[in-house]
């Protein structure tokens, strides 16, 4: 993981990037990101212009296996980013 040290007045957290993948020959990272308090997920383009995409916002869970979601939700996006050879949250399924 790594981490974008930028904070903007409090409010919005550090960049964490929780997994990296390639499609179509270019790099995408999933980052996790507290933003007013609210946990989240965002597929980005890495080193390069492109779309954004929110993946998930509000994941939070408490207790001994607070990251089994987060851990779950990334897991399922790689496997169908291979599947799909697209970014998930641009293909519709409709």
């Amino acid at each position: 993981m790594t981490t974008d040290t930028t904070s903007r007045s409090g409010r919005t957290g550090v960049r964490v990037e929780l997994a990296r993948y390639r499609v179509g020959g270019v790099a995408r990272a999933i980052i996790g990101q507290r933003v007013r308090g609210v946990v989240r997920v965002m597929d980005v383009p890495v080193g390069t212009r492109g779309r954004a995409y929110l993946v998930e916002r509000g994941l939070e869970q408490e207790g001994l296996n607070a990251n089994a979601a987060l851990e779950a939700l990334i897991a399922d996006y790689l496997c169908e980013a291979r599947r799909l050879d697209a970014v998930p949250m641009s293909v519709s399924l409709l």
